[in-house]
């Protein structure tokens, strides 16, 4: 714990490879090998370039949808996510398969509907729409 600790205070948000250094540690290499030969992403797709933006969407994409900014966009990313992680998975147990059924469905929602009113994107599109010279 301490090392993951260590690689995200030394650099993730500062270098792209301080959060290498940092996705590399989060990633299981039963997580790669999965996204590897055998996985359900086409082999033109390296398995190190599946992991880091795997690894980047399930750490970016909820802060932007609990902010309110980019909330069909964060929603959608996630749902795709949410998608891989079901057909990487050769096996699944049912209440597993049920969880990501609900949760798919609700960051479809999300992306059809929108964030809603309580969103900051509803608060700041209306000031920066103003703020474009017509």
């Amino acid at each position: 714990m301490e090392q993951i600790f260590e690689a995200f205070a030394r650099g993730v948000l500062r270098s792209r490879e301080g959060f290498l250094r940092f996705a590399a540690l989060l990633i299981r290499p039963r997580t790669a090998s999965l996204l590897g030969a055998g996985g359900a992403l086409p082999e033109r797709v390296p398995p190190a370039l599946a992991a880091v933006f795997g690894t980047a969407g399930e750490l970016v994409l909820p802060v932007l949808l609990v902010l309110g900014l980019g909330g069909r966009f964060a929603a959608l990313g996630l749902f795709v996510v949410n998608a891989v992680a079901v057909i990487a998975l050769q096996e699944i147990a049912p209440a597993a398969m049920q969880q990501h059924l609900f949760w798919g469905s609700l960051l479809a929602a999300l992306a059809i509907y929108g964030p809603g009113a309580w969103s900051l994107e509803r608060l700041l599109w209306p000031r920066l729409l103003r703020a474009q010279p017509a």
